[in-house]
C-alpha cells in the first residue's frame, strides 16, 4: 500500500471517534497494553511528560515540547485530533513522522488488527511510541486524548504530569459534573510523580486532584499557590504579534494570541520549574525561545489564528463551554463594526446551552464539517434561529468563510469557530 491506501485503511478499518462518535470510543487500557507488549513497550525508551485537562492541553504541549527543544533535548509530540494531515499527531522537534514511516508500521503491524482489535487512537499511540524510539528522542510530551484513567496514552510513566483545567466536555463518558470529570483527568497522576494543576477554582475539583495525589502519594502542585501573573497585554517582537505577560517578575512572550493562553503559559512555567528538579538542563534563555517560538517550532494551528486582514480574519478551535467564553469575550473585545461568524458544531454537542454564550448581534454563517458526526447546517440553522441568532446555511466550510468574507464592510471582523473539525476545512490552513 502507499501512504493514501494505508490512511484510507486505517480509517476505515477502526472506528474513528471525530467521525463517527461515541462508537468510535473504546473504554480501558487492556488493549492498549496488548499492543504495546507486542512493539517491545517503546514507551520505556524515552523520558515522557503527560498531559491532561479540558482546554489548553494542546496549547500547553505545544509549548513544552518548544521550551524542551529550545534546551537542546530531541522532543517527540503527541498530540490529537489532526486539523489537516494525520501525521501531525505525531512530531519529533516540531517534524511530522515520516509517510514511510506509518506505511511500514501498519505493513508490519496490520496483521495482529484482528487479534488486538485496536480503536483508531489505540493504533496511533502505539504508533507514535514506536516512532519515537525509532527517533531516539530524549522526551516525549503525550497529550491525553479524552479523560485520563482510560485514556489509553495511560500506560506510561511520565517525569511529570500536567492537567490544565477542568470544564464541562464528553459527559457522557467522564461524568455530568465537575468533580467527575476531575476524577477521570486525575487518573493520569501517578505514584511518586508530581502533578501540576493549571486551574482549579471548584472546590469538587480541587479535592478531586487532592485526593487522587494523597492516595497514590504524588506531590501536587497548584498554579494558582505557587505564581503571579501580571501584566498580560498584546505586543509585537520583531514585527510579530505576541501575547507579553509577566510571571513573578519576569517577562515572556508568545505567539499565541488567544487571551486565554497567559493561563496555559502560567501552566507551562510552573511545569518547566519541576521539570528542573527532576533533572531536565532547562535554563531562562529557553524558557523565553521556547515560548516565544511555540508555534514556530512545533507548527501549531487554530489557536485564535489570524488567517487574512481585510477583512481581518481569526478562527479558534475552542469549541466547549469555557472554550466558547474565552473566544466570545476576546470576539467582543476586538475592534469591530460587525461580527461575521462562521460556526458548525458536532451533533452530540448541546446546541441550546451553548448559543445564549454566542456573540447575540453578530452575523451568523451556519456551515458543517464534512464528518458524520456533524450536524447539518440546516438543523443548527433551525436551533439557532429558535435561539434568536438568525443566519444563512452553507454547506460547505469554505462556501460559508467565501460568503462572509464578501459581504464583509470595512471594519468587520470574520471569525470561523465551533468545532475543531470547521477549522480543519479552513482552505489554505497552514
Amino acid at each position: 500500500m502507499n501512504y493514501k491506501e494505508t490512511i484510507d485503511y486505517i480509517y476505515n478499518r477502526m472506528p474513528l471517534f471525530q467521525v463517527v462518535g461515541s462508537a468510535g470510543y473504546k473504554e480501558g487500557l487492556d488493549g492498549m497494553r496488548a499492543f504495546d507488549d507486542l512493539l517491545g513497550h517503546p514507551h520505556q525508551s524515552f523520558r515522557t511528560i503527560h498531559v491532561a485537562g479540558t482546554n489548553g492541553k494542546g496549547s500547553t504541549s505545544h509549548t513544552l515540547a518548544s521550551v524542551l527543544q529550545s534546551a537542546g533535548y530531541k522532543v517527540g509530540l503527541f498530540t490529537s485530533p489532526h486539523l489537516k494531515d494525520f501525521r501531525e499527531r505525531v512530531r519529533v522537534n516540531g517534524e511530522m513522522m515520516s509517510k514511510e514511516f506509518v506505511v511500514d508500521f501498519v505493513e508490519r503491524y496490520g496483521k495482529y488488527f484482528d487479534v488486538i482489535y485496536p480503536s483508531f487512537f489505540e493504533v496511533c499511540v502505539a504508533m507514535a511510541f514506536d516512532y519515537f524510539r525509532q527517533e531516539k528522542v530524549d522526551v516525549a510530551v503525550i497529550e491525553v486524548g479524552l479523560g485520563g484513567r482510560l485514556d489509553s496514552t495511560n500506560i506510561i510513566t511520565p517525569e511529570l504530569s500536567v492537567i490544565t483545567n477542568i470544564s464541562f466536555d464528553h459527559t457522557n463518558f467522564l461524568g455530568n459534573t465537575l468533580g467527575e470529570i476531575a476524577g477521570e483527568k486525575a487518573g493520569i497522576i501517578k505514584s511518586g510523580i508530581p502533578v501540576v494543576i493549571g486551574e482549579a477554582e471548584d472546590a469538587d475539583v480541587r479535592k478531586a486532584f487532592l485526593d487522587k495525589a494523597k492516595t497514590v502519594g504524588a506531590p501536587i502542585h497548584f498554579v494558582d499557590e505557587e505564581i503571579k501573573v501580571n501584566s498580560v497585554a498584546n505586543g509585537f517582537v520583531d514585527e510579530k504579534a505576541v501575547l507579553k505577560f509577566n510571571i513573578d517578575g519576569t517577562d515572556f512572550s508568545t505567539t499565541l494570541l488567544g487571551d486565554y493562553q497567559h493561563r496555559n503559559m502560567a501552566t507551562a512555567f510552573l511545569a518547566v520549574r519541576y521539570l528542573r528538579q527532576v533533572g531536565f538542563a532547562i535554563s531562562d534563555e529557553a524558557l523565553q525561545h521556547g515560548f516565544l517560538h511555540t508555534v514556530d517550532q512545533t507548527h501549531l494551528l487554530g489557536r485564535w489564528q489570524q488567517l487574512g486582514t481585510n477583512p481581518l480574519t481569526l478562527c479558534d478551535t475552542g469549541h466547549n463551554e469555557a472554550g466558547i467564553r474565552f473566544v466570545t469575550a476576546q470576539l467582543e473585545r476586538t475592534p469591530h463594526k460587525h461580527i461575521r461568524f462562521v460556526y458548525g458544531v458536532m451533533k452530540d454537542k448541546d446546541v441550546p446551552h451553548i448559543l445564549p454564550m454566542l456573540p447575540q448581534d453578530a452575523i451568523y454563517y451556519y456551515t458543517q464539517a464534512s464528518t458524520p458526526r456533524a450536524m447539518p447546517c440546516e438543523m443548527l440553522k433551525e436551533k439557532a434561529n429558535a435561539g434568536g441568532l438568525p443566519g444563512d446555511c452553507y454547506p460547505t466550510v469554505a462556501e460559508a468563510l467565501a460568503a462572509a468574507r464578501r459581504d464583509a464592510e470595512p471594519g468587520d471582523v470574520v471569525f470561523v469557530g465551533g468545532s475543531t473539525y470547521v477549522v480543519a476545512e479552513i482552505p489554505g490552513l497552514e
